[in-house]
């Protein structure tokens, strides 16, 4: 079929666009196809930037980018083109539409998945300058596995971490919602080759290790001093920064049975890495300081409150892999539950210095912690 691609409009998608997208939907992917309730849902809730192409009246493709709230990192969720109007310059256009929403956005990366056999997808992908990040085996409902891609955006300049043959930190996803710490620590020993049989069973003996007990609703958390035992007990080297001496993260625990039984334990966790001769530095772990141990080939475990990201006002675990002058890159643990995310979404998240300054710390007094962590 004849196209002009100057004749293509792309537009904002409109529920009028319902039923072509679910053909398209239909005509272009096997497995992991986009409901027709969850398009509408895109529409109706102005998820992202979700827009069509239209070609003499007819929609004939769509993409979908989504955003994380204060971070710089948008995923091109869905791009899809009619059969009958591929390889005439429609999916280039829906991609360099895609990407000037996000530069627009003030996004770093842009960032994807495809199946690994999709071979016309990843090569209009790598033309177009995205590189290789990581395989995900058996992403997809039939067990195909993922090839995630990223392509740093015009705006911003040629960074370290956009030259394709960084040696990322691994990604793992927190199974329980307490296990935030542990998930991190797990992702730090999988980085320094530090073995491990069963990450499952060893995510739960890091919780029983390090848990503060009481430090929220429900399961406890787990505290800075019981991590950094729990990084020592698995042959990695820690330094251990808090903003003040003795037990952390009593403040928002009313019973004060329940605060002595957290002191005790912690109290317990300091004596030991003392007889450990793990340093445990008091003060204001800095951004210089993070920044230096970044590039001296470390990992860091640094607790964070949640509220800048979701707005609930909840302490989390998250590992920080590098940093720059703009950004600190985070490994964000985190369960998300909305069906559009994925792991990709929550590996190397970009997160702007100012964002995180706010973000670091938890509490009023704004108690920080950080396990600064390498290979023994």
């Amino acid at each position: 079929m004849q196209l002009s691609i100057q004749q293509v409009q792309l537009v904002n998608a409109e529920r009028a666009d319902l039923d072509a997208l679910e053909a398209i939907e239909t005509l272009s992917f096997v497995t992991d196809r986009i409901s027709r309730r969850s398009f509408k849902r895109f529409i109706d809730q102005h998820i992202g930037d979700f827009k069509v192409a239209r070609y003499n009246g007819q929609t004939i493709g769509y993409y979908i980018v989504l955003y994380r709230q204060a971070t710089e990192l948008a995923r091109l969720y869905s791009l899809a083109v009619h059969p009958d109007f591929r390889r005439r310059g429609v999916g280039r256009l829906l991609l360099d539409a895609a990407e000037h929403d996000a530069d627009e956005r003030y996004c770093l990366f842009m960032r994807l998945e495809v199946k690994t056999d999709n071979m016309a997808a990843l090569k209009m992908y790598h033309h177009a300058g995205y590189y290789d990040m990581e395989i995900r085996p058996e992403y997809y409902e039939d067990d195909s596995d993922a090839l995630v891609l990223q392509k740093l955006l015009p705006r911003f300049e040629k960074s370290d971490l956009d030259n394709g043959n960084a040696n990322l930190v691994p990604y793992r996803t927190q199974t329980t919602e307490f296990t935030c710490g542990p998930a991190s620590l797990l992702m730090a020993m999988a980085y320094f080759d530090i073995p491990c049989r069963d990450a499952h069973h060893e995510e739960l003996e890091i919780w029983r290790e390090a848990t503060t007990i009481f430090m929220t609703s429900g399961h406890g958390g787990c505290g800075p001093h019981g991590l950094a035992r729990a990084a020592v007990k698995r042959g990695l080297n820690v330094e251990l920064h808090v903003s003040e001496p003795g037990p952390l993260l009593l403040d928002s625990v009313r019973s004060a049975d329940k605060k002595q039984i957290m002191s005790r334990i912690q109290e317990a966790d300091i004596a030991a890495l003392k007889r450990a001769k793990v340093p445990i530095i008091v003060g204001d772990y800095t951004l210089s300081q993070l920044i230096h141990d970044l590039n001296q080939g470390k990992l860091v475990v640094a607790l964070i409150s949640t509220y800048v990201f979701d707005e609930s006002k909840a302490p989390h675990w998250v590992l920080i892999c590098a940093a720059d002058e703009h950004y600190v890159y985070i490994n964000d643990p985190d369960q998300d539950t909305f069906p559009w995310q994925s792991p990709a979404d929550r590996q190397y998240l970009p997160i702007p210095l100012a964002t995180f300054r706010r973000a670091f710390g938890f509490g009023k007094r704004k108690q920080r912690a950080a396990v600064v962590l390498s290979r023994a």
